[in-house]
């Protein structure tokens, strides 16, 4: 009687396991939006938009940094360089924590050619001499339907490098250098700008 109830067992417990759906890699994957990660971008200078996939789980797809380092050129020289992806992974990351994963984010400033970064500190106190923009390593910008304070907090929560709040202008900085913080324009003395 034992042995046949150890047979029923079993013959149950591998019907229950051909009956189970199959989850291969490959539809793990399929079904995962999360390994995609994809931006939508508008140049306010350029007029320009862009609707990519940029990286695919831990791989950053060359086409893609092609076309977002031509995207972010300097608009004024056209000069492109190539930009540090950990930043395209900030702005990724700022949409889902705002909570509008599908936002198409305006771009204020990209790439800039130390000749654009010279004329526009003759012009304003608030850009500084060795900007990251010129290393292709931060980028200024707003999210319509987001302020200005609530994009500056997401940033900032995230930790992963310099966030720069411009309330007058209506844009966030932020950067792949080392964390900190400043803002241009919040009160009578503007804070000196470290972007």
């Amino acid at each position: 009687m034992r042995n046949i109830l150890i047979i029923v067992t079993l013959a149950s417990v591998s019907c229950l396991v051909a009956t189970a759906p199959s989850k291969t890699p490959s539809s793990a994957v399929e079904s995962s939006p999360s390994l995609d990660h994809h931006l939508r971008l508008f140049h306010t200078h350029t007029g320009e938009h862009i609707d990519i996939v940029y990286r695919h789980g831990d791989t950053v797809l060359p086409e893609a940094e092609i076309q977002l380092d031509h995207f972010l050129r300097d608009h004024r020289t056209g000069e492109v360089k190539h930009y540090d992806s950990r930043l395209f992974d900030i702005l990724f990351e700022l949409t889902e924590s705002v909570g509008h994963p599908d936002a198409e984010i305006e771009i204020i400033c990209g790439y800039r050619s130390s000749w654009s970064n010279e004329f526009l500190r003759s012009r304003s106190s608030g850009v500084a001499k060795n900007s990251l923009h010129m290393q292709a390593h931060a980028i200024d910008i707003r999210i319509p339907g987001v302020s200005t304070v609530a994009l500056r907090d997401a940033a900032l929560a995230l930790h992963k490098g310099g966030v720069g709040y411009y309330p007058r202008s209506g844009f966030v900085h932020v950067d792949t250098g080392r964390v900190r913080t400043w803002c241009y324009g919040c009160g009578q003395t503007p804070s000196p700008v470290r972007d």
